[in-house]
């Protein structure tokens, strides 16, 4: 292609999605994408019944489809949480690390004002064990932020294999269960999900899972087996991470063809690739982070349409992940990591940079990126990443990026 004719059609695209953009139907505010309603209108079409339920693994416990993912801005969490509650979405998602125990204290307010609501509330939160597995006295400091006296779904927070999960995690979490401080136990994994759920399968003591899922991973054979895996064992499944942002800015001209043909069927492509993944009936709910009362309105709207995706529709995403598949991460951490002389935890860093150009949030990317251990920066300036580059089944350019990564983030 001419540089001309490449630099015309860059053109095209941007008007593309500004006229997209001017008319409601995709754009990015606050780090995340928002989608407004299936009419091309300025106002917001709100959800014309509940959000629907499905049930969580062998639990007896029926949750929304949609999850409300972690809050950061606490003074508008009585609104958000008040509408998330009359939309029907009651899993409701957070974690110790989210704004530094922030997230926690903003839920903890509503429960604190509204105490007749907790019992409608499936309730979540994360430890890290990067912070050690002594979990008592954390979750002691997570339940009083929260103003609950016991979590329905407690997560090991990220765990990069299923190694993590010692048998000292059962005994304790089966403690806490009769203790009353939890209900339901398991992890969650941005990291060898494929690994983790196949091990998870194997032990009767996990509850649920949330990882990685979506219309780029769902096809792939090992993926698809251990998420069948886990649902034969009766463990409740939350998919995350289900809009297959990668390290990379995608710039496929599926993309336009793609956002045109859903725009033309009355929703956008972000709400098509939460329908693939509502498809799949293994999966409880999706979680999906909701920071501001657009993406929680559209997302909810998204949640109560009937509207299922042709054949046409998925082989389109699937068209389009093919394409853009060396611009996306799959979480296989341990194949690249392990091709160095020194260990790198390139997977996470990958998850930052997908932050940056894909939420479009140099906060949360640089925040996250702070979280890794410290000596992290240097190495990515000073390592050699040509075998792990070699070991990317996806041809991810690993070095430049990692050299990219410490420049924007460190």
């Amino acid at each position: 292609m001419s540089s001309s004719r490449k630099k015309s059609g860059e053109l095209d695209r941007r008007n593309f999605f500004k006229k997209a953009a001017a008319i409601g139907l995709g754009a990015t505010v606050g780090g995340a994408s928002f989608w407004q309603s299936r009419q091309a209108s300025a106002a917001v079409t709100l959800p014309q019944e509940p959000a629907p339920r499905r049930p969580f693994g062998r639990s007896g416990v029926m949750v929304s489809s949609l999850s409300l993912g972690g809050m950061f801005d606490i003074l508008n969490n009585r609104l958000m949480l008040a509408k998330a509650l009359d939309w029907g979405i009651n899993y409701w998602d957070t974690a110790e690390g989210y704004g530094g125990g922030r997230s926690e204290e903003g839920i903890g307010r509503w429960f604190a004002r509204n105490p007749n609501t907790r019992e409608q509330v499936f309730l979540v939160t994360k430890l890290s064990p990067r912070r050690g597995t002594d979990f008592t006295p954390r979750l002691e400091e997570s339940l009083k932020r929260l103003h609950t006296d016991y979590i329905d779904l407690f997560f090991v927070h990220g765990i990069r294999g299923i190694d993590e999960m010692e048998a000292s995690l059962a005994d304790w979490s089966q403690a806490m269960k009769k203790a009353g401080k939890i209900r339901l136990f398991g992890f969650s994994t941005h990291s060898n999900m494929e690994a983790c759920l196949e091990g998870a399968a194997e032990l009767p003591w996990i509850d649920g899972i949330m990882f990685t899922y979506n219309y780029r991973l769902m096809h792939e054979s090992r993926m698809n087996a251990a998420v069948d895996a886990c649902h034969r064992a009766g463990i409740g499944l939350t998919a995350m991470k289900t809009q297959g942002g990668g390290p990379l800015r995608s710039d496929s001209e599926s993309e336009i063809e793609m956002a045109g043909r859903f725009m033309q069927k009355g929703f956008t492509e972000h709400q098509a690739k939460l329908m693939a993944v509502w498809q799949d009936k293994r999966i409880a709910a999706i979680c999906s982070q909701m920071p501001n009362l657009t993406i929680l309105t559209t997302n909810a709207v998204a949640a109560v349409d009937h509207t299922r995706l042709s054949r046409a529709d998925r082989a389109m995403l699937a068209q389009y992940a093919q394409e853009t598949g060396s611009d996306y991460c799959a979480g296989c951490g341990r194949l690249c990591s392990e091709a160095l002389a020194q260990r790198v935890p390139i997977n996470d860093v990958m998850r930052c940079l997908m932050y940056l150009h894909s939420y479009q949030d140099l906060g949360l990317a640089r925040s996250s990126f702070e979280t890794l251990p410290a000596e992290t920066s240097a190495l990515l300036t000073q390592l050699d990443f040509s075998e792990a580059e070699k070991s990317c089944p996806r041809n991810l350019p690993i070095g430049s990026l990692m050299r990219e990564a410490a420049n924007l983030l460190a």
